[in-house]
């Protein structure tokens, strides 16, 4: 029997490349798409609409997850932002409507878009508040989704929250520069010490998309929108002492004033992932961190 093929766009990203692997082994075939893949067959950019309608040819779904995925990338070039994450999703979307099998999409949205909560832990029917450039790019990418979904494509929402857990992760993200800064001996900067946030392990993420695309496959049309969070909030502080307790020594701590475009809090409500898609986080974040400073020894002592 011929295997299903899911379009992977950002497809070389720190959930791409999971996700991508834990997919086939499901029995998928995997279509990447990506600007940085290294093979030209699958390179491309989601703001290009003929390149997504012949990425998107035979698939029979696809997750959208490319996009300018920094808040400080968004805030020093908006017009970027918003033309690669709304730009991008809308020829996605025109893609699947006008494709003679019409796939379903799940878009990669984020816990960003709810902005500073009034309320924790906060559920995924919060109001949608932005802060800042990306915020506001992905609650427009998702209005996008609801347009689909009308004229008749399966969607399907998933917002993560700080999802580490990789190598591969951007540098200068806050676990990894934690970790790397804890291996190298050097000072650990805290842009807000006391800011909380919901770490999510990349491990739990991809299982739980994985969850979803089953559920889109079977033919839900209706989903709702749906976050994937651990239910636990931990200061930048907490993250800080606990990296260097991990990396068994102690280091100098910078403490720098918060940028105002950042939220400040977030801990997320499990409750709907548990219902919909008999999902829970497994990986704590001590566990993920020792497994991520164990892989960053490995990737220091025999660099690819």
């Amino acid at each position: 029997m011929e295997r299903k093929t899911i379009l992977i766009t950002g497809s070389e990203g720190l959930i791409g490349t999971a996700l991508a692997s834990r997919l086939a082994t499901e029995g998928y075939a995997i279509r990447p798409l990506d600007i940085r893949h290294k093979s030209f067959l699958f390179q491309g950019d989601t703001t290009d609409l003929p390149v997504v309608k012949r990425a998107l040819r035979g698939c029979c779904g696809v997750i959208h997850l490319a996009a300018v995925s920094r808040v400080l990338w968004g805030q020093q070039d908006p017009k970027r932002c918003i033309y690669t994450n709304v730009g991008g999703t809308k020829n996605i979307l025109r893609a699947a409507i006008e494709s003679a099998t019409q796939p379903w999409v799940v878009l990669a949205s984020s816990r960003e878009v709810y902005g500073q909560p009034e309320h924790l832990p906060v559920t995924e029917d919060a109001p949608l508040r932005p802060m800042n450039i990306y915020a506001q790019s992905k609650v427009a990418a998702e209005r996008l989704m609801g347009h689909a979904r009308n004229a008749g494509i399966r969607t399907s929402i998933v917002r993560f929250s700080n999802v580490y857990g990789s190598v591969r992760d951007h540098p200068d993200r806050v676990i990894p520069a934690f970790v790397r800064a804890a291996l190298q001996g050097t000072a650990l900067r805290l842009d807000g010490a006391e800011h909380a946030f919901d770490f999510t392990h990349v491990d739990d993420v991809v299982r739980g998309v994985s969850a979803l695309v089953k559920l889109v496959e079977q033919g839900e049309s209706r989903l709702a929108a749906v976050h994937l969070v651990t239910g636990i909030s931990t200061t930048l502080r907490e993250l800080a002492q606990l990296v260097m307790e991990l990396g068994g020594q102690t280091l100098p701590l910078i403490h720098a004033p918060a940028r105002s475009y950042d939220v400040a809090r977030f801990q997320g409500d499990p409750r709907r992932a548990a219902t919909l898609l008999s999902w829970r986080a497994q990986v704590s974040l001590r566990t993920g961190l020792e497994k991520l400073m164990a892989d960053h020894r490995a990737s220091m002592t025999h660099p690819p």
